[in-house]
């Protein structure tokens, strides 16, 4: 057993940490690894493999995963702001790369192939971006004061201005967006006018912000044809993706189907975008209403640090977390149930995907870093 007496930096770290939020999401990697094998292996065999063909390729991502998660819970701001720099530095080289030397997947080109494995530069830039746009807003307020967005002097061309911001930010949404990945750049504009509103951006601005995602998506409705289709099907009975989830779920009832599950042996891409309807077909409506509550949380957890944060710069960061960890689950899950066009987002945690499941490791656990130096140092 630990003592508080004992002065070590384990010691620091374990009673200092937010060990509620850490072990919520080390539970939601357990229940990923159970979901991989169940849905997976249905996965597998669909395509010829052995049942344990992506659990196998998933568990080098799991262990770098819940390594970068220890890890990067133990370091300091400065390091944490240190390795968010070099995070979206290399991931804006990638996404370059996707332009200039693409490697396509089922149509999009978001993919950077690295050899052994290919990665997705959009998903693993996510942490990164948070951190740096946390720490631009709050370096702005401490310059500037608090109205940052109508400042005169915050527009001017310098090293730390918004033209040098939207100069980065800019171009790597432009790149999301051509790939083409409209929930990205979608969840991306979300995150980040989040953060804006509540560095004090005027609420009034609400609906300008809603406005301009809308003519985006009504430009994407026309120019892009797998949008086009996905949003025709959602209101048109769904696509035989979305029939096949909607059934999987159903037959799960509320206990679920245990090894009586077959509907998920049809469903394109159970171990992915569609891993909840599959995890609601073996455990049932009761256990995928607890891991929403679970999923809930943990979102409450990074509000409450937000919240309670006496650093600007924890506040921002902690809100933009919740931001896109709530976006995500939500997307998600609304698109397994028909409430949203399938995008092919992964559901944070539990769905197959090495690229997204590192991000969001890397995420938590600089998170966990900065709420405990705010707290306690």
């Amino acid at each position: 057993m630990l003592k508080r007496t004992e002065e070590s930096k384990l010691t620091s770290w374990y009673f200092e940490i937010d060990r509620r939020l850490l072990f919520f999401v080390i539970f939601l990697v357990f229940v990923g690894m159970w979901a991989m094998v169940s849905a997976g292996s249905v996965a597998a065999e669909r395509i010829s493999q052995p049942w344990y063909f992506f659990i196998l390729k998933a568990l080098p991502f799991y262990g770098i995963g819940l390594v970068t998660l220890f890890l990067s819970s133990a370091l300091d701001k400065k390091w944490v702001l240190r390795i968010s720099a070099l995070n979206v530095a290399i991931c804006l080289f990638l996404l370059l790369v996707t332009v200039f030397a693409p490697m396509s997947i089922k149509g999009s080109t978001r993919w950077v192939d690295l050899g052994f494995f290919s990665v997705m530069p959009a998903d693993i830039m996510k942490p990164g971006f948070i951190m740096i746009t946390a720490w631009f807003l709050a370096t702005m307020k401490e310059k500037f004061g608090q109205s940052i967005f109508f400042n005169k002097e915050a527009w001017q061309l310098k090293r730390l201005s918004w033209v040098t911001y939207i100069a980065i930010a800019l171009p790597a949404l432009f790149i999301i967006l051509k790939h083409p990945d409209l929930g990205t750049f979608l969840l991306y504009f979300t995150v980040l006018s989040t953060m804006f509103f509540i560095a004090g951006l005027p609420l009034v601005l609400i609906p300008i912000i809603v406005g301009f995602m809308g003519m985006i998506g009504v430009f994407a409705f026309f120019t892009m044809p797998h949008v086009h289709s996905r949003i025709i099907s959602l209101f048109s009975g769904g696509s035989y993706q979305i029939k096949q989830s909607i059934q999987s779920i159903q037959h799960g009832g509320l206990l679920g189907s245990g090894d009586d599950a077959f509907i998920k042996q049809s469903l394109p891409d159970a171990h992915t975008d569609f891993i909840f309807s599959a995890i609601a077909e073996d455990s049932g409506a009761i256990l995928a209403c607890a891991l929403l509550c679970i999923f809930l949380y943990v979102l409450n957890r990074l509000t409450t640090s937000a919240l309670r944060a006496r650093d600007p710069f924890v506040f921002y960061a902690t809100g933009g977390a919740a931001a896109l960890f709530g976006g995500q689950v939500s997307i998600n899950i609304m698109s397994a149930l028909h409430l949203f066009p399938p995008k092919g987002m992964t559901l944070p945690f539990i769905s197959y995907g090495g690229s997204s499941f590192v991000a969001f490791c890397l995420l938590f656990g600089m998170i966990l870093a900065i709420v405990r130096e705010d707290k306690w140092k």
